[in-house]
Order: structure tokens, then C-alpha cells, then sequence
């Protein structure tokens, strides 16, 4: 019989192989040693479940072969077949290994339909939800085999969003059950096998910016390369919900699209500080009913202006209305927002920057209330573009709704948008009225 010795699991890894919830991930910081977690779990499933399929899947092929594949290929051998057509290892036991990637949407083509026992994303940071969601739906067979996805992540990433959701802040939308997602944090001060090995890793963490070093090595998630607002901060941008006097000017301003609702109430105290104080983000509603809740989140309070983006002025061809107009029809009256990106994002830094308040002591200019969840948990999310370092990244679309709520606000203030300028010019005004008076339609309303 054929023996390997898979070697000796840090007290974490430990931790990691013993986890029995449906979604498991595992890391935070590097060097925790993920990929071999990855590896000897995997070939541990495989050896005592007979029969069953798992798959490992990484974002490229290069990091499939460099981090799986030719490793695999070296400890099972004499213990599984390897195809390199297939990219799978086969057991005696019928079990099957099956290794994938996932750089594109396309490339899940290949899995949907497909049935795992065991599914592992390795650096499930640098894929978007909809690859987890996917692979959510292949995990699934009769053999009564526990069925679970083992993660792997580190902080950083078009998925670090998601995966800071579900892991970390542990907000969970209807259907996701809490019970089901664990996560074991690893640092490589946990994996003293790879500081004996290779000390200088230690000495080059260590050795990074302060915001890359709280992300890589102490597996800080509010912090990490690559991020757009690397000036977010908990402890300076947050607190905790006060009542806004009546001397506060307020106001709202939203993005809106079939896919989500994203509005955000803002408080101006008069003195250049501005607090968000309400939000709401919402999927799937229509524009009566999105207006509605809306006028009911905003029951009683005067709106001093409503900020929308100018390309709801655009006609649908459904109507013949602009989605402006359909807005006033259902009592929200919005002026267009400057929505120019980079001076957007721009003026929301000037924002979030530390300025000496009326006692000299260095405050922000914006705080956001603890209850706007959703937006604490997006806006530090926001990643640089790729290729324009000076604007956010529209990936992953999911967290960019709500954040570019803010900027409408953040630019229109500071540039007087809409102080002089009706939302609606008198031809579209003309045009709303005519089927109000056809559809005994109701009076618009102003905060």
C-alpha cells in the first residue's frame, strides 16, 4: 500500500479540517497556509467518502496548475490517476478530484448542471458573489453526503465585499441561515513551519505601508491594496445615532434601477459637517413603489433638495416619460445631481478627510450613523479602476450603488446643484400634467 504523509496541520488548518458547516472559509492574513488546508482536506474527502466529486477551483489556469495541480500531482502519486484532459485525480474508491477555474462569467458554463459533494474556492476574494452563488446551485446530490464549500480569502479583491458579509460582519439576507457560514481567521504568526522556512516573509510584511500591513498581515478588513477610500476609518467615520435638531438642513439622494433602490438621507448642521443619518437599499421595486417607501421613510421631515442622477431625464419608450417624471408622478421631486465621477469621488475624500472642528480638534466633515449598515460595509469596499487610478472600479456592480448615491451628494453640495434649477423643465412638466388630468392622477409632494 501506498503511503504519503500530508504533514503536520497548524493548530488553525486544524480547525479549518475539523469545521463541519455547509461554508467554511479560512484565512485573513497571508501566510496562513490556505492552499495546503485546501489541498489535504481535499484529499482527505476524497479517501473516505467513496464515490464522491469534489472540485477545486481557482480565478486562472496559471494558479490552478502553480498552486493545486502540480502539487497534487506530487503527493498522489501511486494514490490517484491524474488526467490532464479532464484536469481530475481518480481514486480507487470512485472518488474524484476535479480540478477548475473561473476567471469569467463564461467559464461557469462549465459547472452549472454539474454535481459536487465538496466544492473549495481558493482566494474566493478575487471572484465575484455570482461565482459563489452558482456554485451554491452544483452543491447537491442523493448519496447522503454532507455537501459543503471550503473558502479561502484574504482581504483585497473584486469579492471582498461579499465575502466580508457573510464571514466577518455576519449580515445575512433572508434565506441565508447564520448556523451555516464559519470562519476560522489564520495568520502566519499561526504558521511557524513557513517563518522557519522562509524568515524574510515576516520581515517583508512587516516592512509594508501601515493600511498593507494591517490588511496582509494582521488580516485587517476594513483596510486593503488596491482599496479607493483607503481614509474610511470605523472609529472616525461611524457613530452612533443621535436625534437631528430641527436647524439641520436635510437631504436625500438616490440611484435608482430595476436591480436596486439606493437612497440615502444626509443632515447638514449648518457648520460644514453632514451626517447620513437613514439609508435604503432595495432590490426589484418598481417606481411607484419605490417612491412610496421613500415618502414613508421621509414621513414628516422637511427635504430641503433630492439628489438623483441626470440620466433619469432620458424617455422610457414604454411611456414616453423620462424616469424623472415617473418620480413626480409618485411625489418625489429630485433635481439632476452633478454626476461627474472622478471630481465625484474626489469631493466625498474632501469629505471623509480630518479637519479641526470648532474646537481644533481634527474631525471629518462626513459620519455616517451605525444603522446605515449597507453603506459602512460598501463604501470601504470600493476598489481603484484598473486602469483610471483616479476612479472607483464599477466592479463588483453590487456595492456601487449606495456609494454612488453619496458621490451625487457629496459633488452637487459642494458644486450648488440644483440650489437654482427645477428638476423638470416646463415641456416635461406640460407633458406629466396631461396624464395626471387623464389618470386623475395625485398631487406631488415635497418633504
Amino acid at each position: 500500500m501506498n503511503k504519503r504523509s500530508l504533514g503536520r496541520p497548524t493548530v488553525r488548518q486544524m480547525d479549518f479540517l475539523r469545521a463541519t458547516q455547509r461554508y467554511i472559509a479560512y484565512g485573513g492574513a497571508r501566510g496562513g497556509g490556505k492552499s495546503w488546508a485546501v489541498r489535504c482536506k481535499a484529499i482527505l474527502l476524497a479517501l473516505e467518502y467513496s464515490g464522491c466529486r469534489i472540485l477545486v477551483l481557482r480565478r486562472t489556469l496559471g494558479e490552478l496548475r502553480e498552486n493545486h495541480i502540480r502539487p497534487l500531482c506530487l503527493c498522489l502519486e501511486g494514490i490517484a490517476s491524474f488526467s490532464e484532459s479532464k484536469r481530475a485525480f481518480s481514486f480507487a474508491n470512485g472518488s474524484q478530484i476535479l480540478c477548475g477555474y473561473c476567471a469569467k462569467e463564461k467559464d461557469l458554463q462549465r459547472y452549472q448542471g454539474q454535481e459536487y459533494d465538496f466544492i473549495f474556492i481558493d482566494e474566493a476574494t478575487q471572484m465575484e458573489e455570482y461565482v459563489f452563488s452558482a456554485l451554491k446551485g452544483c452543491l447537491r446530490g442523493t448519496n447522503g453526503y454532507p455537501k459543503r464549500i471550503y473558502l479561502t480569502c484574504n482581504p483585497g479583491g473584486v469579492g471582498h465585499s461579499w465575502v466580508k458579509r457573510l464571514f466577518i460582519d455576519r449580515k445575512y439576507e433572508p434565506g441565508e441561515d447564520p448556523d451555516e457560514y464559519c470562519f476560522i481567521k489564520a495568520k502566519l504568526s499561526d504558521n511557524k513551519i513557513l517563518q522557519e522556512k522562509d524568515p524574510s516573509y515576516l520581515k517583508a510584511l512587516q516592512s509594508l505601508p501601515p493600511d498593507l500591513k494591517r490588511a496582509w498581515l494582521d488580516g485587517c478588513w476594513d483596510l486593503f491594496k488596491g482599496q479607493y477610500f483607503e481614509e474610511f476609518s470605523r472609529e472616525l467615520h461611524v457613530c452612533s445615532p443621535f436625534e437631528i435638531p430641527p436647524s439641520y438642513t436635510r437631504y436625500m439622494a438616490f440611484d435608482y434601477g430595476l436591480d436596486m433602490l439606493a437612497c440615502l438621507w444626509i443632515a447638514d448642521d449648518g457648520h460644514g459637517h453632514y451626517y447620513v443619518y437613514r439609508e435604503l437599499h432595495r432590490s426589484g421595486l418598481i417606481v411607484s413603489t419605490a417612491a412610496q417607501l421613500m415618502r414613508e421613510y421621509s414621513a414628516g421631515e422637511q427635504i430641503k433638495e433630492i439628489f438623483m442622477p441626470p440620466d433619469m431625464r432620458s424617455r422610457q419608450k414604454d411611456s414616453g416619460l423620462s424616469m424623472a417624471e415617473l418620480f413626480y408622478r409618485e411625489g418625489i421631486r429630485g433635481v439632476c445631481a452633478d454626476n461627474r465621477r472622478v471630481p465625484g469621488w474626489l469631493a466625498l475624500k474632501e469629505l471623509l478627510a480630518p479637519v479641526p472642528d470648532l474646537s481644533g480638534t481634527p474631525s471629518p466633515r462626513l459620519r455616517i450613523f451605525e444603522s446605515c449598515h449597507t453603506l459602512i460595509s460598501h463604501l470601504p469596499a470600493l476598489r481603484r479602476d484598473d486602469k483610471t487610478a483616479s476612479d472607483a472600479s464599477v466592479h463588483p456592480h453590487e456595492i456601487t450603488h449606495i456609494c454612488d448615491a453619496l458621490r451625487y451628494f457629496a459633488l452637487s453640495v459642494r458644486e450648488g446643484a440644483g440650489q437654482s434649477k427645477e428638476a423638470l423643465d416646463p415641456l416635461m412638466l406640460a407633458r406629466i400634467n396631461a396624464v395626471k388630468r387623464a389618470s386623475g392622477g395625485r398631487r406631488a409632494i415635497r418633504f
